[in-house]
């Protein structure tokens, strides 16, 4: 009886054993899991993605988007893509956005994670909306004009040509080559505002690393902040349009800047 009381013991602390183990394990993974649903921000989304903590909300990792793309350009990420598993994501230097006119992966998304709004216009004749892919914005292009080798004055036009909105998202610019004093270069410049992010540019560069590359819009521009104002544009002049500042008493002010101008004359006059 003592026997197999013991035994019936050990199998239990076995069992325990086990299931903690186990649990120790699903931690473990789970773990993991988490942190790669946190992972890092240079990811870019399909056209028409809203802003990305808000993407991650509505996101209900279906893959119609995926589905929906003839390219094949759009992935569902994986474990160990390091990227918010479930999530679609596309990289140019693979597989660019082809900027299909009819944007197939936008209109299929059941939660609104993707918005037919921000891919649309209205037609002048119909006055309706329709999809217009170049309002889409999946991230800002970049040049590194330390190894762009047209920056270096070999001649190579070719993110140029790639570019679906030729002179008017990448323009070639004329500039003097002044290592060799004769000859001219061919600079690529990036217009984002009107690019797309469709990574086309990057897909056809030549170097063996991109010199240029789409970054999500976060990560590649700046912000200049809402207390700055462009004296000479009138329309970004409106914003100060009924805006006090209390800490400046203007005729105080004025009155300060005239005393300080006058002060001193004193002693600049002979007694």
């Amino acid at each position: 009886m003592n026997e197999d009381k013991m035994a019936t013991r050990r199998n239990v602390i076995k069992k325990l054993m086990q299931g903690a183990g186990f649990v120790g394990l699903g931690g473990l993974t789970w773990g993991a899991y988490v942190d790669e649903a946190k992972a890092v921000d240079i990811i870019l989304r399909p056209p028409g993605a809203i802003p990305e903590d808000d993407f991650m909300k509505a996101c209900i990792k279906c893959g119609e988007c995926v589905t929906a793309c003839p390219y094949d350009t759009l992935k569902l990420a994986e474990p160990g893509d390091n990227k918010p598993v479930g999530t679609p994501f596309f990289e140019p230097r693979k597989i660019a956005c082809e900027m299909c006119t009819d944007i197939p992966c936008v209109p299929v998304c059941p939660s609104g994670a993707l918005d037919t709004d921000l891919v649309s216009s209205i037609d002048i004749k119909t006055k309706q909306q329709v999809l217009d892919i170049n309002k889409a914005r999946m991230g800002a292009t970049i040049i590194d004009t330390k190894s762009c080798i047209a920056y270096w004055g070999i001649q190579c036009d070719l993110c140029y040509r790639a570019c679906p909105l030729m002179d008017e998202a990448i323009k070639l610019v004329y500039d003097r080559n002044e290592r060799t004093g004769k000859h001219a270069m061919l600079k690529p410049v990036v217009d984002n505002d009107v690019c797309t992010g469709c990574g086309l540019c990057e897909h056809a560069c030549v170097t063996e690393v991109s010199s240029i590359k789409v970054l999500p819009l976060s990560i590649a521009l700046g912000e200049a902040g809402k207390h700055y104002i462009k004296g000479w544009d009138a329309t970004d002049e409106e914003r100060l349009k009924g805006v006090k500042d209390d800490r400046i008493n203007e005729e105080e002010s004025n009155n300060k800047a005239m005393d300080y101008l006058n002060s001193g004359w004193e002693n600049l006059v002979d007694e």
